[in-house]
């Protein structure tokens, strides 16, 4: 809505989930997201869109998956067991995580898990939520992607994992090449050593 310029309507949302979200984040419970548009949402437009502190101390207790588990391992409160397998992941930053928060949390979260990550200098993958899917965009899109994303996967080799966090990525990365991106959370739960 925001990216439409529906500002009331994602404004009377914003309201509303901050609502609900409000009590959990008071008793600093976090909130954590897998789709980086949808959760800097939360952290970045919210406390401007509302203007109430309710949605800033919602925003402080919003965190992307890698950046909470990270955080609960480095306060002690989260082990993991990884596999041994030496994998390489290819990584693709979504637009909205690599402008707000940077990649850094899922890089590491990657190496924690035992990959040699690569990460790509891709640029967009030229959907940009819905854009991609309009008719009067289609072709720009393709045009984006095809500048340096889909190029570097094509060229990737098949044992290595293509990893990126948003959906609308991960859907322009198959349709175009027919290689399955996974979201990170995928790959880490995948690498787990199951007992």
């Amino acid at each position: 809505m925001i990216s439409k310029g529906m500002l009331a309507e994602a404004k009377d949302h914003a309201a509303w989930n901050v609502g609900r979200l409000l009590p959990y984040a008071e008793r600093e419970t976090a909130i954590v997201g897998l789709e980086p548009s949808c959760l800097l949402t939360f952290r970045d437009e919210y406390p401007n869109l509302l203007r109430e502190e309710s949605a800033k101390i919602v925003a402080k207790q919003t965190f992307l998956f890698e950046e909470f588990i990270l955080r609960e391992r480095a306060a002690g409160r989260l082990s993991l067991d990884f596999k041994s397998h030496g994998g390489k992941a290819l990584l693709h930053g979504h637009c909205h995580q690599k402008a707000l928060v940077g990649t850094a949390p899922t890089v590491e979260a990657l190496r924690w898990a035992g990959f040699e990550v690569t990460e790509l200098d891709s640029g967009c993958c030229g959907m940009a939520g819905s854009f991609g899917f309009e008719k009067e965009h289609y072709d720009l899109s393709l045009a984006i992607a095809n500048l340096r994303l889909i190029p570097a996967v094509r060229q990737a080799d098949p044992a290595t994992e293509l990893v990126t966090s948003g959906i609308s990525c991960r859907q322009q990365i198959e349709h175009l090449t027919g290689r399955k991106a996974k979201h990170p959370a995928e790959l880490l739960w995948e690498s787990l050593e199951k007992q």
